[in-house]
Order: C-alpha cells, then sequence, then structure tokens
C-alpha cells in the first residue's frame, strides 16, 4: 500500500471481529515498533504482547476504553524506561505498529491509561518502566478497503480541522 494512502485511510477502529491473527502478522507489527526511530537510537521501549483472554479482560480495567482489550485479537503494551522523549519514541513505534496494521487489514486503536497499577501489574512491568499506551489489533467486524479512494478523498473526509488551522508557516 502506499504509505500516503495508508495514513490517509487509517482510522482508529474498535470494531473487532471474532477472529485470530496469525503469528507471522503478528511478528511484522512488532517489527514495524521495533524499527522506529528513537532519540539518539536508545531504544527505550519493551513491547509486551497480550493475548491470553482473562489477561486481557483485567488489562481491560486500566485503560480508559475498556472494551477495546476485551474484544481485540491482542493488546500491546508499551513500557518505557530512561530518560529522554521516551513518551515520544513510544509514540512513533505504535504509530508504526498500527500502520503496519492497516497495511496487514487489520484494524486497531490506543488505549490511555486509566489506572497505572493495574496496566503495570497486566502487563508485568518492571520496577523502572513505566506503561503509557495500550494498542489493540484485530481482524475489522466490517472490512474497508483503502484503495476504494484515493489518498486526497480519504483526507477530504477525514474529521480533521483543516490543514490551515493546523499550520503556521514563518
Amino acid at each position: 500500500m502506499d504509505a500516503y494512502l495508508a495514513i490517509a485511510s487509517r482510522r482508529d477502529e474498535d470494531r473487532y471481529a471474532d477472529a485470530p491473527v496469525p503469528d507471522d502478522v503478528v511478528e511484522r507489527i512488532l517489527d514495524a515498533g521495533r524499527l522506529s526511530g528513537s532519540a539518539r537510537n536508545r531504544q527505550p521501549w519493551t513491547f509486551v504482547v497480550v493475548v491470553d483472554r482473562a489477561r486481557l479482560e483485567r488489562l481491560a480495567e486500566g485503560v480508559y476504553e475498556p472494551d477495546n482489550p476485551r474484544t481485540a485479537a491482542f493488546a500491546v503494551g508499551i513500557v518505557v524506561s530512561g530518560k529522554g522523549p521516551t513518551s515520544f519514541d513510544a509514540g512513533r513505534a505504535a504509530q508504526s505498529m498500527m500502520l503496519a496494521a492497516w497495511n496487514e487489514g487489520l484494524i486497531s486503536t490506543p488505549n490511555g491509561i486509566a489506572d497505572e497499577e493495574v496496566v503495570r501489574r497486566e502487563l508485568e512491568a518492571e520496577e523502572e518502566q513505566r506503561p503509557v499506551i495500550v494498542l489493540t489489533f484485530g481482524v475489522p467486524a466490517r472490512p474497508r478497503d483503502p484503495s476504494s479512494r484515493t489518498a486526497a478523498e480519504w483526507s477530504a473526509r477525514a474529521n480533521r480541522k483543516p490543514l490551515a488551522e493546523v499550520v503556521r508557516r514563518l
């Protein structure tokens, strides 16, 4: 898929079909996160994959949108450690994973952490690690074809402020 088309057509979605995701697809998604850039190449992240239904249910209690982990095929918690722009680096990895999932025909959504202690426990985060985001992934209940529109058409349909409102040129 064209990179700009992937960016323009991708939406955060959480209506997952009850279907598994092949292991090789999960590995490509995780590798996309691993390949993301990081400040001074510190790679401050650890990606914690959760597929166990009981653990996903418990993890749901620690995020703002609990139905996401409850219905997803799997979740990836990103935990970071160290100094520097660790949250920014985690965001770069998260976006890479979500775009890789979209390229594979999967949907995903980021989930903010409402109860850090619950998320820490369920991700088995080490003492020096801090959970920053939980991503959920799965097969879409309602498939969408990115190539059904051009990138420009997807962009025009996006529920976003106009470019002129978010860009200031000096």
